[in-house]
This record gives structure tokens, C-alpha cells and sequence, in this order.
């Protein structure tokens, strides 16, 4: 049977880059600067390395055997993971939907973009930033608006106590502060 009718190990990735579920409705709620740097990387992919893999493989293949040579075989590898990358930015940045924090500058209830500090039943202190799945890092204290923390948290108020469901067991949290970030001045990067 034909090589091009077959799938390799090196396919098997091509499933593990599936879309996080996303509630109902299939928004995708990011951050202005979320969505610059997921559209920075997407053409970054396709303007700048993309090509230059492509012109490695293309001289690779001039070189002979293409089953025993090295760099045929990974730049080959390198392609698909660069257009599984690229699918999976293109069709993440089609459903995107633009939410500026800063509009709630001043408000004191929980939306996204919101920094939120809040204490639990065990009087543990937390504060996350609610941003979007495809910008939260944890290790900076963001969490993902679809994550059970942040919808436990959304449109509830300072001062509102909160059930938290969690696997082993449920919290009672407090909300103490809710914070977004200004507005940038007319004529400044943001």
C-alpha cells in the first residue's frame, strides 16, 4: 500500500491539537492583547518560518533518498506541525470575540478581564484575572472565563459570597475586590 494512503507516528499529533470546549454558542472572548499576539504568531507562521521550512525541504528533497534523509524527514515533520498550528490559530481567531476590560474601569462587579481577589471558607487569600482560553497562564494568577473558578465568580459583586463546586468538595468564597485595568489615553500604546 502507498505511503500517501497510510497514517505514521509522526500524524498521531494531528488530533491532540483539538479546540478546549467552549460554551454554548462557540465564542471564543479574548482580550485586545490576547488577540494581537495570537494573530502576531499566526502570520509570524505563515509570512516567516513556514517559508523558510518549506525552501529546507524543498532543498532536502534535491539531496537523494528521501526515505534516510534526516532533513527531508523532519522538515517534513516541522511542515505539519507549523500547518497544524495554523488551522488551529485561524480558527481560533475566526471566533474570536474582542473584550475590552478596561470599559468596566470602576465597576465592582466581576466580568471578564476582571482581577478578582477573594478569600475561601478556609480563609486562604487568592486574586485571578479572568481572560480568555487562549491567553490565561496560570503562573501569572489567570484563569480561563470558561474555567469553574472564573463562572463561579462572573457577575457576582464585592462583597457577594459564592458557592464554589469543586471535585472533592464545596467552598463558600467571598468576593473583597474587583479590579480592570484603565483605559489607555487617546493617542497611546496600550
Amino acid at each position: 500500500m502507498s505511503k500517501a494512503f497510510t497514517k505514521d507516528d509522526g500524524d498521531a499529533q494531528d488530533d491532540e491539537m483539538e479546540l478546549p470546549a467552549l460554551p454554548g454558542g462557540g465564542k471564543n472572548y479574548i482580550t485586545p492583547a490576547g488577540y494581537a499576539a495570537l494573530r502576531h504568531e499566526l502570520l509570524d507562521l505563515m509570512d516567516g518560518e513556514r517559508p523558510k521550512v518549506v525552501e529546507a525541504v524543498h532543498w532536502a528533497a534535491r539531496n537523494g533518498d528521501r526515505s534516510e534523509n534526516g532533513d527531508y524527514i523532519y522538515g517534513k515533520k516541522r511542515l505539519r506541525e507549523i500547518d497544524r498550528r495554523i488551522r488551529f490559530l485561524t480558527q481560533r481567531l475566526e471566533i474570536a470575540v474582542i473584550a475590552e476590560p478596561s470599559l468596566h474601569f470602576g465597576n465592582d462587579q466581576v466580568f471578564f478581564g476582571a482581577t478578582v481577589t477573594y478569600v475561601d471558607d478556609r480563609d486562604q487569600k487568592r486574586i485571578v484575572t479572568i481572560m480568555g482560553i487562549d491567553e490565561a497562564q496560570s503562573v501569572r494568577g489567570e484563569v480561563s472565563w470558561i474555567s469553574p473558578i472564573a463562572r463561579t465568580l462572573l457577575k457576582s459583586r464585592v462583597g457577594d459570597t459564592v458557592r464554589l463546586v469543586m471535585p472533592d468538595r464545596v467552598a463558600d468564597i467571598e468576593v473583597l475586590a474587583v479590579q480592570y485595568p484603565r483605559a489607555p489615553k487617546p493617542g497611546t500604546a496600550a
